[in-house]
C-alpha cells in the first residue's frame, strides 16, 4: 500500500496479493468457515463464550481433525496446527510466502493475523482481519494491548454498522477505519469508499479485510480525523467509530484520541458539516462528559455544525469510577502489576476531578446536511431496547423532519396519515374501572418507543389508514365525544405533530 512504511507491517500478510486472498477466501468458504458454520460447529454456549474472551469451550469443541475444526484453531483460536493437516484445506505454500502463515515448531504452521467470519446484512460471508488475539472477546482479550494494535469486531463496531443509513451513494468516508468493517459495509452501497486512519497498520489490515471479503478496494489514506481529506472533497456518507475514550493521555491508539476530555468527538462532529454533500449523512459513536453545573444536552447540542439537522441519542451513562474500570480492563491493565493498575486508575480520577466530570455518556450522533433555514436538533436519552438494524428508522426520522418543517398546523389537518406497522395500544387503570388512567401507544419496531396519549389521540391514531384527512377524522371524533370541532382542531395538531415526529404516524402520500 503506497505511503505506508511502518516496520511493524512486516509481520502482516502482503496486501498486494489479491490472488492469494481469493484462493484463501475460496478455501475458507469451502470448509464452511463462516458465521453460520461456526455456530453450528461450536454450539451457542461456546460461541457466546468467545465474546467473553473465553476460548476453552471452543478449544474443546474443535479437538477433531475436520477442515473446519482445523481452521477455527488456526485462525480464530491462534493454535499452531500440523502443516500436513492444513495443506489438505488451504493453499499453504502461497499463504506462507505471502505472510498469512508462518512455520511454528516441528512440522506446524501458525496464523499471523486473526480472521473472523462475519455475516453481512444480506447474508454475505465476510471475513474481518485483525491483530492476533483481537478477533474474539472484549475487555482484556489479549492481556495488555500495545499502542498500535488493531482490534476486530466489537459491540461498538456492530452498533455503528447497524445504525448507518444504507442508501446508494456516490462517495463514502470511513474515518478511523480500524479493521475495516465500516468500509466493508459501505462498499456494498457506495460507488467510491475512502478509509482513513492514523495507524498505518490499520490501513494495511483494512486492505486485507476488503480483499478477503471479496469487496471493492478502498482509497486508503493515513492521517488523523479529516486531515487526509483533500480540499473540495465532499461525501454523501461519513461514518466513524473514533478513539473516543476520555482518558489521561493517549497511551493506546485504538481508543485514546490524544485530545483533552471529549474534544476529539466535538471536533469530529463540528468539522463534518463542511465535508458533507447536500442531503448527506454523518454518523458517529461518541462519548461526552457530564460536567457539574452543566446540562449534557446543551453540551452536545453545541457541537452540531451550521447547516445540519441532528439526532443525538444517549444510550448509557457511567459514573467516573465505572468508566475508568471499564477501559482499564479493556486494555488488560487489571492483569498486570497491581501498583501500576492503581496508579493509572488514580490518574484517571484526577483527570475527571480537575474537569468537574461526574459521569460519561455514550451514544450516537447523526447529522444530515440540509439547506433548510431552520435546522432541527433533537437530543434525547434512550437507554431502552431497540431493533437493529436501525438505519432505515434513522433515515425515516429525517424524512419526517422535512415533512413537519414544510407543513404548518393547517396543512397537517389537510394531510392523510397511516399508523406505523406494529404499533399497539395499551391501557392502564384500576381493575373494574370504567375508563383507563393512561393510554399508551407502543412501537414494536425500530426505536420501540412508547408515548402517552389522551382519548382523542388514541382514537385518532386508531383510525388512521390514509383514507381520511386528519381534519375529517377529528370532526368525527368531536361528534362522538360531543366536543366543539373547532376547538378540537385547534388543540390537536401539536399531538399529531409529536406522533409523526416519533414515528407512530406516517404521512400517507
Amino acid at each position: 500500500m503506497e505511503g505506508v512504511t511502518d516496520s511493524g507491517l512486516a509481520t502482516l500478510p502482503a496486501s498486494d496479493r489479491p490472488d492469494v486472498a481469493d484462493r484463501l477466501r475460496t478455501a475458507l468458504l469451502g470448509a464452511s468457515f463462516t458465521a453460520d458454520g461456526l455456530l453450528e460447529l461450536l454450539g451457542a454456549p461456546a460461541y457466546a463464550a468467545l465474546a467473553r474472551s473465553e476460548t476453552v469451550p471452543a478449544l474443546r469443541a474443535t479437538r477433531g481433525d475436520t477442515p473446519l475444526e482445523t481452521l477455527v484453531r488456526l485462525f480464530l483460536l491462534q493454535q499452531p496446527v500440523p502443516h500436513a493437516r492444513v495443506a489438505d484445506t488451504l493453499p499453504v505454500d502461497g499463504l506462507l510466502e505471502s505472510g498469512w502463515l508462518v512455520r511454528a515448531g516441528s512440522g506446524e504452521v501458525a496464523a499471523t493475523v486473526d480472521v473472523r467470519p462475519y455475516g453481512g446484512p444480506e447474508g454475505e460471508d465476510w471475513f474481518i482481519v485483525s491483530d492476533l488475539g483481537c478477533a474474539v472477546g472484549g475487555a482484556g482479550g489479549i492481556g495488555q494491548r500495545h499502542e498500535g494494535v488493531v482490534l476486530g469486531v466489537g459491540g461498538a463496531s456492530t452498533t455503528l454498522a447497524g445504525i448507518t443509513v444504507r442508501t446508494p451513494v456516490s462517495a463514502a468516508l470511513d474515518l478511523g477505519t480500524g479493521s475495516g468493517i465500516q468500509a466493508l459495509h459501505a462498499a456494498q452501497h457506495a460507488t467510491r469508499v475512502t478509509a482513513t486512519d492514523l495507524n498505518p497498520r490499520a490501513l494495511h489490515i483494512t486492505a486485507l479485510t476488503l480483499a478477503l471479503s471479496g469487496a471493492q478496494a478502498a482509497d486508503l489514506r493515513e492521517g488523523s480525523l479529516f486531515e487526509p481529506v483533500k480540499e473540495g472533497e465532499s461525501y454523501d456518507l461519513i461514518v466513524s467509530n473514533p478513539p473516543f475514550v476520555i482518558s489521561p493521555g493517549a497511551r493506546l491508539t485504538y481508543r485514546d484520541g490524544g485530545m483533552s476530555g471529549d474534544d476529539l468527538c466535538r471536533s469530529l462532529v463540528q468539522q463534518a458539516g463542511e465535508r458533507l454533500a447536500e442531503g448527506g449523512f454523518a454518523q458517529f459513536l461518541a462519548n461526552w462528559q457530564h460536567v457539574a453545573g452543566e446540562d449534557w444536552q446543551d453540551r452536545v447540542r453545541s457541537w452540531v455544525p451550521r447547516g445540519c439537522d441532528a439526532w443525538i441519542v444517549q444510550r448509557e451513562v457511567q459514573d467516573v469510577n465505572q468508566y475508568a474500570e471499564l477501559w482499564l480492563r479493556d486494555s488488560g491493565d487489571h492483569r498486570g502489576d497491581v501498583a501500576e493498575y492503581q496508579a493509572r486508575y488514580d490518574a484517571w480520577l484526577d483527570e475527571f476531578e480537575a474537569r468537574k466530570v461526574k459521569g460519561v455518556g455514550f451514544g450516537w450522533i447523526t447529522l444530515r446536511r440540509t439547506d433548510a433555514a431552520d435546522p432541527v436538533i433533537t437530543v434525547e436519552e434512550w437507554p431502552h431496547s431497540i431493533e437493529q438494524p436501525l438505519g432505515e428508522t434513522i433515515r425515516a426520522h429525517f424524512d419526517r423532519l422535512d415533512y413537519l418543517r414544510a407543513h404548518d398546523d393547517a396543512d397537517l389537518l389537510e394531510g392523510h396519515f397511516r399508523l406505523a406497522v406494529e404499533v399497539v395500544q395499551e391501557q392502564v387503570g384500576l381493575p373494574g374501572a370504567e375508563d383507563p388512567e393512561h393510554v399508551v401507544l407502543r412501537q414494536h419496531r425500530g426505536m420501540r418507543r412508547a408515548t402517552k396519549v389522551d382519548t382523542v389521540g388514541a382514537g385518532f391514531a386508531g383510525v388512521c389508514d390514509g383514507s381520511l384527512s386528519a381534519g375529517r377524522i377529528l370532526d368525527a371524533i368531536a361528534q362522538l365525544m360531543g366536543e366543539d370541532p373547532v376547538l378540537l382542531r385547534d388543540r390537536t395538531p401539536a399531538q399529531i405533530r409529536l406522533l409523526v415526529e416519533q414515528g407512530f404516524l406516517e404521512p400517507a402520500g
